[in-house]
Order: C-alpha cells, then sequence, then structure tokens
C-alpha cells in the first residue's frame, strides 16, 4: 500500500497563500492518482482535490474551484495543491492519498472509505 507524506502548511491570514506537497515514502507516485482532503474543525474529512494519472484529469469541490491548483511533477515524484485566496474555513488539516480519478465524488467517498493508511497531515490555519 502507498504511503504518502504531506508538507508545506502553515498559518497564514486570509486571502494568503500556500503551496502543499504530497509526496511518498520509499516508492512512487507513478500509476497513481492521488487526491487531498482535508479535515476541518468540527467536521468530517472530506475531499478536496484530486488529479489522475497523466496529470490529464483533475477536479476541485466547489468551495475551492478557481482557488486552488492541484498539479504533478512525475520527475520530483510529488503532487502539489497550491491553494490562493484562502479562506478562514479552510482551516484543516490536509491530507493525500491515491484514489482513482475519474467518477469524483464517488471516488473522494470510496477512498474516505476503504484507505487506511492516512499521514500525518499538513496544517493549515487562516486567521488573522
Amino acid at each position: 500500500q502507498l504511503h504518502l507524506v504531506e508538507s508545506g502548511g502553515g498559518l497564514v491570514q486570509p486571502g494568503g497563500s500556500l503551496r502543499l506537497s504530497c509526496a511518498p515514502s520509499g516508492s512512487t507516485l507513478d500509476g497513481y492518482a492521488i487526491g487531498w482532503f482535508r479535515h476541518a474543525p468540527g467536521k468530517e474529512r472530506e475531499g478536496v482535490s484530486c488529479i489522475s494519472i497523466n496529470d490529464g484529469d483533475t477536479n476541485y469541490v466547489d468551495s475551492v474551484k478557481g482557488r486552488f491548483t492541484i498539479s504533478r511533477n512525475n520527475a520530483k515524484n510529488t503532487v502539489y495543491l497550491q491553494m490562493n485566496s484562502l479562506k478562514p474555513d479552510d482551516t484543516g488539516v490536509y491530507y493525500c492519498a491515491p484514489m482513482m480519478c475519474y467518477n469524483y465524488y464517488a471516488d473522494y467517498a470510496r477512498t474516505l472509505e476503504d484507505y487506511d493508511y492516512w499521514g500525518q497531515g499538513a496544517q493549515v490555519t487562516v486567521s488573522s
């Protein structure tokens, strides 16, 4: 099973930006579509964005469309989540996980249900 490590979180003011990174521990991302998820205080973990194996397809949930951009650099074995125009509601712990990225919302739900190897996550706090 693929184990992933998230990094790049921090404290930022509303309207600010952060870039999260997701890299495998002792493995490769080749052949995996990857998704980003977040767990906000008092809420259930939810899917945020995903990217297909070959970078051809991406998806964003409505709350982050136009503000977040997912990308991957296969040469660096890393998937990124560029987050701009951050809002307090974006606060939470962000995780990445391997997943299908085709039937988007069904794929997020399946991953939340079945994936058991969540990493430490990256804490993102948006506050003035």
